[in-house]
């Protein structure tokens, strides 16, 4: 697991957490910004997921 991987996902946690608390208060900034951490937090899971893959590709090469 690298860092883009862990940092993205702690990011989609953190998002999750806004956008609860955003409900809870009825808060629409805070529930838009969970959303957006969400959304960015999948992105760079996404972008370590895809290097961890490149990388295994080589060591098995």
């Amino acid at each position: 697991m690298n860092k883009d991987q862990v940092s993205g996902r702690a990011d989609e946690v953190k998002g999750k957490i806004k956008e609860a608390v955003g409900k809870t208060v009825d808060n629409d900034r805070l529930k838009a910004e969970g959303k957006a951490d969400q959304l960015s937090g999948k992105v760079q899971a996404g972008y370590g997921d895809a290097k961890e893959k490149v990388k295994d590709a080589i060591d098995k090469a």
